[in-house]
């Protein structure tokens, strides 16, 4: 019960890694807002974890919605004390097929809405007077560019970048702030991460998932419940003298 007394907005946590934080937060004694622009599911899941969750509509390239989702879940705790940003999308194309529309779509979920959602939280941890925690979610595409996934790896760098421009800030407040740079992590979303990959590299449907998995120095992908054990540090007052940090849990693709 780490987490006892202590309430957390997630965003994108309707399904995925987002919804294994938010069952990880509620085991561990958290109330948590299931923040997510897919409102049916985001009830469903929440209905699914207990009365610990509630649903919130979030999209998080719209301030007005950003603004009543940190309003709704303050007014519904008390005080928010920990922010997960772990909406995002992803994308890839050769350099010369980037689309500009694309583009903007993945900035604007990943970059912005990170940013923005920081914001909004900060602005009511600073008025509230809490020593609060936010974890952004990074990757290891945001440590080094690949060929094929320029504007993912772009977004999750600045992820990284804006985790420790906000860390150094906000520290001031008492409000830590830092990064988890998963690897590959299996799931749904992972079938939309294949195709890209299919078409690209000209793979079998499945291949480019079990070769990246096979790449991985642990013997296999991620799965989310990989994440929750850094999720929870990360929140937890253990974690007080941790700041602008960007940790891989990635099974060793990675080290810095």
């Amino acid at each position: 019960m780490r987490l006892a007394g202590k309430s957390a907005i997630i965003t994108g946590a309707a399904r995925g890694i987002g919804r294994a934080f938010a069952e990880a937060y509620v085991r561990e004694g958290a109330r948590v807002a299931i923040a997510d622009i897919d409102s049916a599911r985001a009830r469903k899941s929440a209905e699914e974890i207990g009365p610990s969750a509630i649903a919130v509509p979030l999209d998080v390239t719209d301030q007005a919605s950003i603004d009543k989702a940190v309003s709704v879940a303050a007014e519904a705790f008390g005080q928010i004390d920990i922010l997960i940003n772990n909406a995002a999308v992803f994308s890839a194309a050769p350099v010369t097929e980037i689309n500009r529309d694309d583009y903007e779509r993945v900035f604007a979920i990943n970059v912005s809405g990170s940013l923005f959602m920081m914001q909004a939280v900060a602005r009511h941890m600073i008025a509230n007077g809490v020593r609060g925690k936010i974890i952004n979610m990074a990757s290891q595409a945001g440590r080094r560019g690949e060929a094929l996934v320029a504007v993912y790896c772009a977004s999750k760098a600045a992820i990284i970048s804006l985790t420790q421009s906000a860390g150094l800030n906000l520290i001031e407040n008492g409000i830590n702030v830092n990064a988890i740079a998963p690897g590959v992590v299996d799931g749904e979303h992972w079938d939309g991460v294949d195709a890209f990959f299919a078409k690209y590299e000209n793979k079998a449907p499945g291949q480019k998932k079990k070769e990246v998995g096979a790449a991985v120095p642990f013997g296999r992908m991620g799965v989310a419940d990989d994440l929750t054990g850094m999720a929870i540090f990360l929140a937890t007052a253990e974690a007080d003298y941790v700041v602008a940090q960007t940790y891989n849990v990635d099974g060793g693709q990675w080290m810095s």
